[in-house]
């Protein structure tokens, strides 16, 4: 059953290219919002928490700093409302998921840049 769902989620789903990026690195996601008849583009940036799942069940969220509240999102990676997505920087983590971020303020909040 399992090898059924993992074949029709291959050739039905469909998939779309994006950077890769893990934990740590610094994002832009540009999505669709859909407001009455209207439709717009708004853009999210922001420090890659986590990537969970797999094929097309993938999700990631993003967490950036609003004033000094922090606002967390989560994006299905195979959403068709995202348009694309930049990567701004690599981050140098430990971790792939980095929950302890959120407790941090001020330059501990940094997370140093990967060298290429």
């Amino acid at each position: 059953m399992s090898s059924l769902l993992n074949f029709v989620e291959d050739e039905f789903v469909p998939k779309k290219t994006y950077p890769t990026f893990s934990s740590g690195d610094t994002i832009t996601v540009y999505y669709e919002i859909k407001e009455g008849n209207k439709t717009r583009v708004q853009f999210f940036k922001g420090v890659v928490l986590q990537r969970r799942g797999s094929s097309s069940t993938e999700t990631f969220t993003i967490r950036k700093m609003s004033g000094s509240i922090g606002v967390e999102r989560i994006f299905p990676v195979n959403s068709p409302l995202i348009q694309k997505i930049e990567l701004n920087k690599k981050g140098k983590v430990k971790r792939a998921r980095i929950f302890y971020f959120r407790n941090l303020t001020g330059k501990k909040a940094k997370i140093q840049e990967k060298r290429s």
